[in-house]
């Protein structure tokens, strides 16, 4: 590379940094809720720049907060698995026997597959459900679409002290009923 090509991609880099520094400076220290959907994460470069964008928040000073889905996954494996799914106006029935198989498949695949791209672009995260210490209490909210809720009382204990370790947490959207039930939380 030329010295002067070099010297134009100094300036490049140097515009856009200062371009950047006021939105740095006023989301500073900022907690940023993100939703990743299942759909997202069917490509595996969207998943590095999503991973790379993530760990460059944290490294900027902003605090993410990563919530996923994961209903493709969630239908191939009930698919692989021959448990054949009901839908409502297009939304999923979770009986107990497809629960096991959300739970599965958020926490044990797609939650770690996020946590390890995070991580392996230089980010800390770690991943959790919010069953985990009771993190999310959640109301169900359509009893025709079983096991499907909402988001009632959110324990921020656990999160807060990620944060504070410069740790991103990822979670998994699974919560707990009033009764200890399993509740799949959907926006």
């Amino acid at each position: 590379m030329k010295k002067q090509d070099m010297n134009r991609d100094w300036i490049a880099t140097a515009r856009t940094l200062s371009e950047a520094l006021p939105y740095l400076q006023r989301y500073a220290e900022a907690v940023v809720v993100i939703k990743l959907g299942g759909h997202a994460m069917t490509s595996d470069q969207g998943m590095e720049t999503f991973a790379r964008d993530v760990a460059l928040m944290r490294q900027v000073g902003i605090n993410p907060i990563i919530v996923h889905g994961g209903g493709p996954m969630i239908n191939a494996m009930l698919k692989k698995l021959k448990i054949e799914s009901q839908f409502i106006n297009g939304k999923r029935v979770t009986d107990q026997p497809t629960m096991e198989v959300v739970e599965m498949v958020l926490s044990g695949s797609v939650n770690k597959k996020i946590v390890q791209a995070i991580n392996d672009q230089g980010g800390r995260a770690v991943g959790l459900s919010g069953k985990d210490a009771k993190l999310i209490e959640c109301e169900q909210t359509d009893k025709d679409l079983g096991l499907v809720g909402s988001p009632s009382k959110i324990n921020p204990y656990v999160i807060s002290t990620l944060i504070e370790n410069d740790t991103i947490p990822v979670i998994a959207p699974l919560g707990y009923g009033p009764g200890g039930e399993d509740i799949q939380y959907k926006r």
